[in-house]
């Protein structure tokens, strides 16, 4: 399957709206928690329990990733977003009969096995083609679409919670809600199926821009031999880690929080804080990006690990005392796990060029995998054992807070042994010229 290739005269800037219908409908993973007191209150599950779907689908979106980075690479971004939304949406399908059912399992299947398919192709699906669109301004290019994706939750949780509202939060108002989510999303979906081109052989340069060729390249199969990417790998690790811990189980967390307090928060209120963290995640994906085409990668890492930890810190001694410091901490969080996904295809094509960056995109995806697992599992386990144990309020969180301290200061360490990739590992140059612009598969 040939990628459709952009006609003459036409714009790249079509290319990030194509982008964003999709990062924004995929994004809705991160409206996740809006789901899970009703679905813990209809079929009787633990906290743990609940994040399993979402758990679930962050592992699939790695290995997907992973492994089909380099079928995106070969059959082009529209095949990818073809996939994607059939994927995505048929599982908000079998996570609707699984509700309707009372089937927990066939809710875990659906949203986190299938629609997790979804999410890993559907992510990657723009990445490379955005890169060799704005050879000029990476950072910019990619935070524009995967700002989508962290906006899809600005959308989706107030939409989600109103509907769990209109029809009930019992197992068939939990099922409705998904059937509609299902049919919508594959709708706006084909938006970028339809709209979305690769460049000409050139691709869309920019006056003065350089070509998307233009310096060291380095396959998929030698980069993932590399300190460098190992290095990468830690660092998206850690950071997915520290934030898709709490934004996973945002709208019980505030609620904890504040529940000795004179005055807690409503589950509206809560709903309206994962849409103020989507927000932020949002805006970090462009804004912090953008500024790594400034500062540079490695500088605007230090602060996404080093700041973090400082926010993660604040958050752990006093966020129950002030609920402007705990929902600005949360918000500085949320924008650096944005700015980190946004800004690491552009670190990777800064070490190993464009030649197959999506399918090294891809591989360091699996990162996102083990942070999608550890990130719930450590902030959910820790506030089952505690509430075990008689605590409640913010008494359950003080453990995992101190955790994700410690790894966003693994992370900083790991991004600080990032250097130039050896010229050992580059491709010779007519290798490059042979492949410019051709519609070959990444190494495997």
């Amino acid at each position: 399957m040939r990628p459709p290739v952009a006609p003459p005269g036409w714009s790249r800037w079509l290319v990030p709206p194509a982008a964003l219908s999709v990062h924004l409908s995929i994004g809705q993973a991160y409206a996740w928690s809006v789901f899970k007191p009703p679905l813990e209150s209809a079929l009787h599950l633990s906290g743990t329990q609940s994040a399993l779907p979402f758990q679930l689908g962050i592992v699939m979106l790695g290995l997907s990733a992973a492994f089909g980075g380099t079928l995106v690479e070969r059959n082009g971004p529209r095949w990818a977003m073809a996939v994607a939304l059939t994927c995505f949406s048929s599982g908000f399908l079998l996570a609707a009969l699984g509700a309707a059912t009372e089937q927990y399992w066939l809710i875990v299947f659906g949203y986190g096995f299938v629609g997790g398919i979804g999410l890993g192709i559907g992510y990657i699906s723009p990445v490379s083609t955005l890169i060799k669109w704005f050879p000029d301004r990476p950072g910019m290019a990619t935070g524009i679409a995967i700002m989508g994706f962290g906006g899809g939750a600005l959308i989706a949780s107030p939409w989600s919670a109103q509907m769990l509202e209109s029809f009930g939060s019992d197992s068939s108002g939990i099922a409705l809600a998904f059937l509609v989510h299902g049919l919508t999303y594959a709708v706006f979906m084909s938006l970028g199926v339809l709209l979305v081109r690769v460049p000409r052989t050139e691709g869309a340069r920019a006056p003065g821009a350089p070509g998307t060729l233009d310096g060291p390249q380095v396959s998929a199969r030698a980069a993932v031999r590399t300190p460098q990417f190992w290095c990468l790998w830690i660092v998206l690790c850690m950071n997915v880690t520290a934030g898709i811990g709490i934004l996973e189980k945002a709208a019980p967390m505030i609620t904890d929080f504040f529940s000795d307090t004179a005055t807690p928060v409503s589950v509206s209120a809560a709903a309206g804080f994962v849409a103020l963290l989507s927000a932020a995640n949002m805006a970090g994906r462009i804004g912090w990006s953008s500024a790594s085409d400034l500062i540079g990668r490695k500088n605007v890492y230090r602060v996404y690990l080093g700041v973090g930890a400082l926010m993660y810190l604040l958050i752990a001694q006093f966020g129950d005392a002030s609920k402007p410091l705990f929902i600005g901490c949360a918000l500085v969080i949320l924008s650096f796990y944005g700015g980190g996904f946004a800004t690491i295809p552009a670190y990777l094509k800064d070490l190993f060029g464009t030649y197959q960056v999506g399918a090294i995109h891809g591989r360091l995806l699996t990162a996102w995998s083990m942070a999608g697992v550890l990130g719930p599992l450590i902030v959910n386990w820790v506030a089952d054992r505690q509430e075990e144990a008689g605590k409640h309020g913010s008494g359950l969180y003080g453990m995992s807070l101190t955790i994700m301290i410690g790894l966003l200061i693994v992370g900083f360490v790991a991004n600080e042994f990032v250097r130039p990739v050896h010229s050992r590992h580059h491709i010779p140059a007519p290798r490059e010229a042979a492949h410019d612009g051709a519609d070959q598969p990444a190494a495997q």
